[in-house]
C-alpha cells in the first residue's frame, strides 16, 4: 500500500482552521476534522477545477449519483436509486431542514444520549422539544434501552427521531438487529427515522457499520439517510452532502424543505471533490483507517495507565470516548481543567448530554497523539 503522508505534520495555525484557532501552546483534539490532508485524487480534483478560474452555478451532474450509488453498493451493500438521493449543502442543515418540515413548533423530537452535541441545536433551535431516551451502558458498551425507547414513542406529538449510526462520540456500530427493532418500533408509532450516518466509512479494518435502510423493508420505507464523504475524506469545509430517500411523499417534503431553506444547490467544488473521493478514494481511506486504528492502541495503551480513565471499547469512528467517572468531582468539569492545566483542548461529556465523559479526536499524525496523551496524563497524575 502506498506511502499517504499520515506521519507528516501539517502545519493548521493561522489558516482559518475551526480546530486550530487556539493558543499558541494549547493542542486542540476536540472538533471532529482530521490534521491529514485529504486523498490526492480529491486534492487533484479540485486543483483541477479552480485551474478553470471561474466558479458559477453548479448542476449536479449523472457522475455524482453515479458515485454514491457504486459505493454504497461496494462498500456497504446498499442499493440506491437515482431518484433518491438529493444533494445538500450539509448533513447538519439537511437535519436542521428536516425537523422543520416534517415536524411542527412545540412537537418532540427523540435523541439518544450520549449524542452528537448539534443535534440537541437542531432540535431547540427550530423550536421543538427534546426527549432522550439514554443508552445503557454495558460491559459490552452501549445498548438501547428498548423499553424506555418504546414508552417515549408512543407519545403522539413525537414523530421523529435523529439516530447516529456510528454512534458518536461512543464510537458504537449498530448492529442489523438492533437497527431492525427500532425500525419496527418507529414504524409501530408512526415516526420517520433520520440516520446520520456521515461517519459511516471510519470504521476499523474487519469492521464495518450497518445502514439503517439495508436491515429491512420497513427500514428502507420510514426512513431518510443522511450521507458525506466529508468526515472520511477530510472535506467538511467543501458543503457537500445527501440525502437517501426511498418513500416517496417524505422525499417530496424534504426536498421542498432543503430548497426552501436554500441548502440544496453546490459550491463550486461539492461535486468533483465527492465524485474523486468515492471513484478513486477507496485505497486511501484503507490506509486512513488502519493508521488511525494503531493510534487507537497507542491511546488504548496511554489511557490505562492513568488512574481514574477508562476508554470505552469502540470500532468506528476516529474519536474516543472516555469514562472519566473515577477522576477527580467523578469527572465533572474536567476538560476545562485539562485545557487550564496542560493546554490540551478535548471536549467535555456534558456537551452530548452524559456529564463524566471525554471525547478526544485522534484524526491526527502520531506525533499529535503522542504530545496529546502525555498532556492528559500530566493534567491528571
Amino acid at each position: 500500500m502506498p506511502d499517504f503522508g499520515f506521519d507528516e505534520i501539517n502545519e493548521r495555525r493561522h489558516t482559518g482552521s475551526l480546530k486550530w484557532d487556539v493558543k499558541e501552546d494549547e493542542l486542540p483534539m476536540w472538533v471532529a476534522d482530521m490534521d491529514f490532508k485529504t486523498a490526492p485524487a480529491v486534492r487533484e480534483a479540485v486543483a483541477k477545477k479552480a485551474a478553470e478560474g471561474i466558479f458559477g452555478y453548479h448542476i449536479i451532474p449523472e457522475e455524482w449519483y453515479q458515485a454514491y450509488i457504486n459505493w454504497w453498493d461496494k462498500r456497504h451493500s446498499l442499493k440506491l436509486e437515482k431518484e433518491g438521493l438529493i444533494f445538500t449543502t450539509g448533513v447538519i442543515p439537511a437535519i436542521s431542514s428536516i425537523v422543520r418540515k416534517l415536524t411542527t413548533p412545540a412537537e418532540k423530537v427523540l435523541v439518544q444520549t450520549p449524542v452528537y452535541n448539534i443535534f440537541f441545536n437542531s432540535i431547540f433551535n427550530n423550536g421543538r422539544y427534546i426527549v432522550k431516551n439514554p443508552l445503557k451502558l454495558t460491559d459490552a458498551g452501549y445498548v438501547v434501552d428498548f423499553e424506555d425507547l418504546e414508552e417515549k414513542l408512543k407519545d403522539p406529538q413525537l414523530t421523529l427521531m435523529l439516530l447516529c449510526n456510528p454512534q458518536n462520540p461512543s464510537g458504537r456500530i449498530w448492529d442489523k438487529d438492533t437497527l431492525l427493532q427500532i425500525g419496527e418500533l418507529c414504524k409501530k408509532y408512526g415516526v420517520t427515522v433520520v440516520s446520520d450516518e456521515i461517519h459511516c466509512d471510519l470504521c476499523e479494518p474487519g469492521y464495518s457499520y450497518v445502514p439503517f435502510a439495508s436491515v429491512s423493508e420497513t427500514n428502507r420505507k420510514i426512513s431518510i439517510s443522511c450521507f458525506s464523504a466529508s468526515k472520511a475524506f477530510n472535506v467538511a469545509g467543501l458543503n457537500s452532502a445527501a440525502v437517501y430517500i426511498e418513500d416517496p411523499f417524505i422525499r417530496h417534503k424534504v426536498w421542498r424543505g432543503l430548497n426552501t431553506d436554500e441548502v440544496a444547490e453546490p459550491g463550486a467544488f461539492a461535486i468533483c471533490s465527492t465524485v474523486a473521493a468515492f471513484n478513486e478514494g477507496g485505497e486511501w481511506l484503507d490506509a486512513l483507517n488502519a493508521y488511525i486504528a494503531e493510534n487507537r492502541k497507542l491511546a488504548a495503551e496511554a489511557i490505562k495507565a492513568i488512574k481514574g480513565l477508562k476508554l470505552m471499547d469502540s470500532h468506528a469512528t476516529y474519536l474516543l470516548w472516555i469514562d472519566a467517572r473515577g477522576a477527580e468531582d467523578g469527572g465533572t468539569g474536567l476538560a476545562d481543567k485539562i485545557r487550564k492545566r496542560t493546554g490540551l483542548y478535548i471536549t467535555d461529556g456534558e456537551e452530548y448530554g452524559t456529564p463524566g465523559f471525554l471525547r478526544m479526536n485522534i484524526a491526527c499524525p502520531k506525533g499529535i497523539l503522542e504530545d496529546g496523551l502525555k498532556r492528559l496524563k500530566e493534567a491528571l497524575c
